[in-house]
C-alpha cells in the first residue's frame, strides 16, 4: 500500500496524470488500469490519480525526468554524485524504462564532472592559508554526507572547525539543505556563541557558489574564500576530524 509519505513526495505533479496518457512508456497501463476492474497490473497501481511500479513514482517520457536526474546530481549537498550515486538517488524514488540510459547520457554533458576526470592533482606546492591570530575570526566549512537518517531526517554534518583553536562544531543537517538552510543552521548554531567571522574557507561545494549564499556573508560583512577547484589541499585537517 502506498504510504503518506509517499502521496507527500508527489506534491506540485498534477500534470503527471494527463501525461501518462501521451507517453509511450505508460499509457496502455495507465489506460487499463483507469478503465478496467483490475487494482494491479506488473506492479504497477494507480494511487491519487498517479501511477506508480512498486511504490515507485513514474515519470512520463518529458522534460521532468532530465530536471530530476540533474536535481539528484548536483541538489543539495549531495554535490556531483557519479553514475551510479545518481541512478541509486532516482530508483529509490522514481521509475521509468530507460533511467539507467538517460543518466549516462546526461552525465557525460556535465561540465564539472568531465573536468574533474581531465584534471589530474597538482602534486606541487601550494599556498598554506595564513595562521590566525584569535579564535573564532578564520572557519573552515566542510560537510560528510551518507549517515543513516535519524528521526528528525537528518543524513549528514555541517562541520565549522576554528583554525586558530582547531576547536570543532558538529551540526546535523542533510544532503537535501539548500544555502539559505545552510546559512541559517550556521548562524543559529555558530555566531549566537562565537560570533561573526572574517573569513570562512570552504572548498567549491554548490552551496557555497550560489548566488543567495556570497550575498548572505557580504551583507554580513564577511568574506568568503574559495579552496582551488579540485585541488582542496587546505581542507585536509578539517577532513582529519571527521
Amino acid at each position: 500500500m502506498i504510504t503518506q509519505g509517499m502521496r507527500t513526495e508527489v506534491t506540485g505533479f498534477e500534470r503527471l496524470k494527463e501525461d501518462y496518457l501521451d507517453c509511450p512508456d505508460f499509457k496502455e497501463t495507465y489506460s487499463l488500469l483507469t478503465s478496467g476492474e483490475d487494482q494491479v497490473i506488473n506492479d504497477f497501481l494507480i494511487e491519487d490519480g498517479y501511477l506508480f511500479k512498486s511504490q515507485k513514482l513514474c515519470i512520463p517520457n518529458t522534460s521532468l525526468r532530465e530536471f530530476l536526474v540533474w536535481e539528484l546530481h548536483d541538489g543539495g549537498l549531495a554535490g556531483h554524485f557519479g553514475q551510479a550515486k545518481t541512478v541509486a538517488a532516482l530508483e529509490n524514488r522514481f521509475y521509468w524504462p530507460t533511467l539507467k540510459r538517460d543518466v549516462g547520457k546526461l552525465l557525460r554533458r556535465c561540465h564539472t564532472c568531465q573536468l574533474a576526470k581531465q584534471r589530474k592533482q597538482n602534486t606541487g606546492l601550494y599556498t598554506p592559508l595564513p595562521v590566525p591570530n584569535c579564535p573564532w575570526q578564520d572557519v573552515s566549512m566542510d560537510f560528510v554526507l551518507e549517515f543513516p537518517k535519524t528521526l528528525r531526517k537528518h543524513d549528514s554534518v555541517c562541520v565549522a572547525v576554528d583554525r586558530f583553536s582547531k576547536m570543532a562544531h558538529f551540526l546535523p543537517c542533510a544532503k537535501t539543505f539548500d544555502a539559505s538552510r545552510v546559512a541559517k543552521l550556521y548562524f543559529d548554531e555558530i555566531v549566537r556563541l562565537h560570533g561573526l567571522p572574517k573569513t570562512i574557507v570552504s572548498d567549491r561545494d554548490v552551496k557555497f557558489t550560489s548566488y543567495f549564499w556570497k550575498t548572505l556573508w557580504f551583507k554580513m560583512c564577511t568574506k568568503l574564500q574559495f579552496s582551488t577547484a579540485f585541488h582542496p589541499q587546505p581542507m585536509v585537517r578539517l577532513k582529519s576530524l571527521t
